[in-house]
């Protein structure tokens, strides 16, 4: 079978043609988990396969490096751009992209004839707990949550909770650097009020326009970089009073452009795509 390795800001995923690559939805999970080992796979945050698609230009079929069905990646959103207009299954750069149901709109840049940057439309921010989903607080239900306190082994701390068509809990925090995400990440995910489990940002705001973010990742722990969540955390800090609307999301692997106007409008991602390399892996 012939993949691709890709990468956005150091979120990596193996890319798969749906188009030419055919693989049983029975047997994908595991075949995910397989490649997706960093020692005995080619290594990657999961496995991505782009697929022909009826309602939009292209199916991104998303999943984690554990071999679970995720709903949107907005670093693999970009990636899928730049693989259909660098191998040439499209001509245009402007396109639709559709996973779990939703569709997404991409604007393509180009260097030297290659995509070299993607700006995603990833729509409107879904706050409403139930909608996230998050079990609300009693006599919160409908409501958002908005700098509420939760318990995470023996500890309080204040979460912003949006999805971005997958959930996130965004947690502000003085110092991201020396964060044991590794410990408190696994809890986040699968706490009682997450019924989906969640991914959960740890924000520092350096200023108004500018903010700092580690992430632990629903199926995958600790990823270089979230495009949604990237997304969920600036929505967080406008939703705070913290930033500006447009904000530069600092993340181990790079930087991501996030704007939101604050209201009931969409949110809009602006970061690269890379292609790292080809190979061939035995399905």
């Amino acid at each position: 079978m012939k993949f691709t390795k890709m990468q956005g800001c150091g979120n990596d995923y193996i890319y798969i043609n749906g188009f030419e690559e055919h693989v049983s939805q029975e047997d994908k999970p595991a075949l995910v988990r397989r490649i997706s080992d960093r020692h005995f796979g080619v290594g990657g945050d999961g496995a991505i396969f782009i697929n022909p698609s009826g309602e939009a230009d292209f199916e991104m079929e998303m999943y984690n490096a554990d071999g679970s069905r995720a709903e949107m990646c907005g670093n693999g959103i970009r990636c899928v751009a730049k693989y259909v207009y660098d191998r040439g299954l499209t001509d245009k750069t402007d396109i639709s992209v559709v996973s779990c149901g939703r569709i997404k709109y991409l604007q393509l840049f180009l260097k030297n004839g290659k995509v070299d940057t993607v700006k995603v439309n990833m729509g409107a921010p879904i706050l409403t707990a139930e909608e996230i989903p998050v079990k609300p607080l009693p006599g919160k239900e409908g409501q958002r949550i908005v700098d509420e306190e939760i318990e995470v082994q023996g500890k309080t701390y204040k979460m912003t909770c949006v999805s971005m068509g997958n959930p996130h809990a965004v947690v502000f925090v003085d110092d991201v650097e020396h964060l044991e995400i590794e410990k408190i990440g696994p809890y986040f995910e699968t706490h009682e009020r997450f019924p989906q489990k969640t991914n959960t940002e740890f924000v520092k705001v350096l200023d108004r326009s500018t903010v700092q973010m580690r992430v632990w990742e629903r199926g995958t722990g600790e990823t270089l970089a979230c495009g949604t969540g990237c997304c969920a955390t600036v929505t967080a800090c406008i939703l705070n009073g913290l930033t500006d609307n447009t904000v530069t999301v600092k993340l181990l692997g790079g930087e991501i452009e996030i704007t939101w106007d604050g209201s009931d409008g969409a949110v809009y991602m602006t970061g690269p795509a890379v292609t790292v390399f080809d190979g061939e892996f035995p399905a």
